[in-house]
């Protein structure tokens, strides 16, 4: 209302066009929002503007005055106001639109990829990505109030063989050699730490040639990597939970988990929740009862735990009254995931009922009630198989029942630490130990453990940091010690002359004085996500390749010329029904 009675200038896009014969109203967007501007029918442009479509660009000089009490628009922040064009020049026409701006609807997607330019001119994904820009600043803010420095580290580097699949860079100068685009800049940032700098971070672009998922971007995705020397565990954290803390304080209304936010062990988490991204909104917690049942006369149960797997109980407080229906459709969705079956009991009027109820004593029923609490009105659900199969299913389950009850809770962050990895794992089908997690970390207790223990008994220094059943990040304390390295590689099958031909710039780095440091990278990308509430990575992304790691708007992956596949020494060998394809390509760009 300050600026009624003056002469202003606006400009943007036609956001929305009323017609209203003897006046013509337009919605006049920019980057901060609405404005209506008023068309006369007296002005000479008044025709030319009957004509102008949703999108044009249009420039236009008039005067603020104050809306009709019946006319304002408590909504908007320039809902009192509107301006009466006196002037108006049309910037730009736009032709007919793939999709509406102005309405909710989102329309398919390979269509919103294909006009990403225009996608973004609706006003949640424009809020979305400022509200990214915002988070990076604010870390950036936070991180050096925590004494960090900003380094940057190449993109151009050599192909790692742990983790995803590189994207491959071919050198013009070197002939048959390739530069990989960085997964993450793990070894480099090691690398500042044994440099003497010591607290070293970065907005840092990750690229891993991997499928997409929800919350998992094809091709890159940006971390918060952060990297300290000189420090533990738990120095790691309280400098994590400090910057998410406030990340999410000042972005959000929800309720947040104060910190320091909860440690679980790996081995809890996959009891009691079946995943080391524990949803911790939904109030169910499974246990292992597998110790009830090696002695029943419940065979199904009693074999399974004989030949080495587990009976997982998953107790859910007061559906006792649910429909037959609920629980048939609950043994199907098991099913679909690959469970034999879905055994349930229930605590129902005194008694206790359900498929496999006959088949267990009093004492069973008795110490299965203490074990879950089960009181009146309470079910237990019963999944038996090889552990890794069994906490696939009950994970799944649990977040099922989370959500068909409507027991996730609302407008909360729900944060936790999951420590203690293992170090080693085996693997059934080579029959040898391996790296279960990140073949880098510290083994907890050092050479001594490496040495001493049965391997798949050694824990490592790593962590996760999850928020409401994502993971953000994985870190860990770094093993610094080329001895130690050299040890926790061998027991892994890997000999010394194969670890240096690996990774022989890190370990001749630790030779020459490498400090004790660790370090961790959440991802930025996820961290918007949660905070604006979508559910997937895309909507907050301003340019996000499809699920096929296609960029739709520049056309790439795209073919390239002879000449440029001459200059790198390369001749292409296709599948036959690519190479056609590719040939088609050719001819049409020459």
């Amino acid at each position: 209302m300050d600026h009624v009675g003056q002469t202003v200038r606006v400009s943007g896009w036609v956001f929305r066009k009323r017609d209203h014969g003897s006046l013509l109203f337009f919605d006049l967007r920019d980057h901060y929002g609405l404005t209506q501007v008023v068309v006369q029918p007296d002005r000479s442009f008044f025709e030319e503007c009957q004509r102008i479509r949703s999108e044009s660009v249009i420039i236009v000089t008039g005067r603020v005055v104050a809306r009709s009490e019946e006319t304002i628009n408590e909504t908007l922040p320039t809902g009192r106001i509107e301006v009466v064009a006196e002037t108006l020049t049309i910037e730009s026409m736009a032709d007919p639109l793939p999709f509406q701006v102005n309405i909710d609807d989102d329309g398919p997607e390979e269509t919103r990829l294909k006009y990403r330019f225009l996608d973004l001119r609706r006003e949640h994904l424009h809020k979305n990505i400022m509200l990214r820009s915002q988070v990076i600043a604010s870390l950036r803010r936070r991180m050096m109030a925590q004494g960090f420095t900003e380094f940057q580290t190449p993109i151009l580097t050599s192909s790692s063989p742990e983790g995803a699949r590189d994207y491959l860079v071919p050198s013009r100068v070197h002939p048959g050699r390739f530069y990989a685009l960085p997964q993450a800049p793990q070894q480099f940032k090691q690398l500042l730490m044994v440099s003497g700098f010591d607290r070293y971070f970065q907005i840092a672009p990750c690229f891993r040639d991997e499928d997409a998922r929800a919350d998992r971007s094809p091709g890159e995705f940006y971390q918060l990597d952060m990297e300290m020397s000189f420090v533990t565990q738990d120095d790691v954290f309280a400098v994590v939970e400090d910057v998410i803390h406030g990340v999410f304080t000042e972005f959000s209304n929800w309720t947040i988990d104060s910190t320091p936010f909860v440690r679980i062990p790996y081995a809890t988490a996959m009891v009691k929740y079946g995943t080391d991204k524990p949803d911790l909104r939904i109030p169910i917690e499974m246990q292992d009862v597998s110790d009830l049942f090696r002695a029943s006369k419940f065979n199904a149960f009693r074999g399974m735990v004989e030949k080495g797997g587990v009976v997982r109980a998953i107790p859910v407080k007061g559906i006792a009254d649910k429909p037959r229906s609920f629980f048939d459709k609950l043994v199907e969705y098991a099913q679909s995931l690959g469970s034999k079956g879905l055994a349930y009991l229930v605590w129902e009027g005194g008694a206790i009922k359900g498929p496999i109820a006959k088949f267990l004593s009093e004492e069973e029923l008795k110490a299965l009630a203490a074990r879950g609490g089960m009181t009146d009105g309470d079910v237990m659900f019963f999944v038996s198989d090889m552990v890794h199969t069994v906490n696939k299913i009950c994970g799944d389950l649990r977040t099922k029942l989370g959500r068909d009850l409507d027991r996730i809770a609302k407008g909360v962050y729900r944060f936790c630490w999951i420590v203690d990895f293992p170090m080693f794992e085996f693997d059934e089908e080579t029959r040898t130990v391996g790296f279960s997690h990140n073949p880098f970390s510290m083994p907890q207790g050092g050479m001594k453990a490496l040495c001493e223990k049965d391997p798949l008994e050694i824990l490592a220094y790593q962590y996760d940091i999850v928020c409401n059943g994502v993971e953000l990040s994985s870190g860990a304390i770094r093993n610094h010690s080329p001895e130690i390295m050299y040890k926790a590689f061998e027991i892994a099958g890997y000999p010394a002359s194969e670890v240096d031909k690996r990774f022989g710039g890190m370990i001749n780095a630790f030779k020459l004085g490498a400090p004790p440091h660790g370090g961790i990278a959440p991802g930025v990308d996820r961290m918007v996500m949660l905070l604006s509430g979508e559910s997937n990575i895309r909507e907050v992304i301003a340019f996000p390749m499809n699920q096929k790691a296609q960029d739709l708007m520049m056309n790439a992956p795209n073919t390239v010329t002879e000449k440029q596949l001459r200059e790198l020494h390369i001749k292409l060998n296709l599948p036959k029904e690519k190479n056609s394809e590719v040939r088609s390509q050719e001819s049409a760009t020459i």
